[in-house]
């Protein structure tokens, strides 16, 4: 069978899909995420599905990528959405130019849709702790308790983003110096300290954690199989919808309320930055918006002359 038919082995696979399954196997070189890479394919596969057949690479130009860009506005995306894809087919054509097979990064020309600058809602360091100490205090039944009370410690103690969280295996934790080896974005490791609550709550959760033979994972799901982020995230909405009334809460939430809370209680921007393994600055520098935007509440609220 050529290499030239898809998997149902009717419709030849064009040639701006054998170069897009290439740009999305040199992502993974690169060390891109399994998120990342996931969210390019399906965003590259409705590209083509648009332009079906797809015509030559060389032969697509500024009107044709407009016109592409003018079926999301219709499809009602929000602009977050629509940039994700044009970074998408962006990466493909930067990708094509570099192999050759095509003389102009077109899809640069286009104009890219402004996100709307929305702040993240954040817990208050009081809602954080009351959360934390229910899952704790065992209020819900659960199968596996201390596994649950690790993980929302850990999110909050640690500022993890959810596939760090899910990506910890046993040999990254330092027990006798209380630090944790984190793999972050691009396979970028960082050490991050572990506070005496999320120790604690790792130790008794270890001391009870299934041996399972050439699982290096510290959290297993009931299979003795590695923990999902879709699995995180769905434990992390049953205790905050029984025990908090917000289902809106996911794990990032915990994240946003670590870096605001340091940030609020004093320590310095780059600090928090290292903390979170945030490669520019101005990522973490939202957070002081949070900030202010808390510091006025407070003052609007307090203040006789607000």
């Amino acid at each position: 069978m050529s290499e030239a038919t898809s998997e149902n082995h009717s419709e030849p696979v064009s040639e701006l899909g054998r170069q897009t399954q290439r740009y999305l196997e040199e992502l993974a070189r690169g060390g891109a995420s399994p998120h990342t890479i996931e969210s390019y394919g399906t965003d590259l596969k409705q590209f083509l599905e648009f332009l079906s057949p797809p015509p030559d690479p060389a032969a697509i130009d500024l009107l044709l990528l407009r016109q592409w860009l003018a079926s999301l506005h219709r499809q009602e995306l929000t602009p977050v959405s629509i940039r994700r894809k044009l970074a998408a087919v962006r990466g493909l054509f930067a990708f094509l130019l570099r192999q050759g097979v095509v003389k102009i990064n077109v899809a640069r020309l286009l104009r890219t849709p402004k996100a709307p600058q929305k702040l993240p809602e954040v817990m208050t360091a009081e809602q954080a702790n009351r959360l934390v100490d229910a899952v704790a205090a065992g209020k819900l039944e659960r199968p596996y308790p201390a596994r649950d009370r690790a993980i929302f410690e850990v999110l909050y103690g640690c500022g993890l983003r959810v596939s760090e969280l899910t990506g910890l295996n046993l040999e990254d934790i330092d027990r006798a110096e209380g630090w944790l080896r984190v793999r972050g974005k691009g396979k970028k490791e960082r050490q991050t300290p572990l506070p005496g609550k999320a120790r604690e709550a790792l130790e008794r959760y270890l001391a009870e954690r299934a041996v399972v033979r050439g699982q290096s994972a510290v959290f297993l799901s009931y299979r003795g199989k590695r923990l999902t982020r879709g699995s995180v995230a769905e434990i992390v909405k049953l205790y905050a919808t029984c025990l908090a009334e917000d289902p809106a809460l996911h794990p990032h939430s915990f994240r946003h309320a670590y870096a605001t809370h340091l940030l609020a209680d004093g320590a310095d921007l780059r600090a928090i930055q290292e903390l979170l393994g945030h490669a520019r600055l101005s990522t973490t520098q939202r957070y002081t918006q949070v900030s202010l935007t808390d510091l006025m509440a407070v003052y609007d609220k307090a203040h006789p002359k607000a």
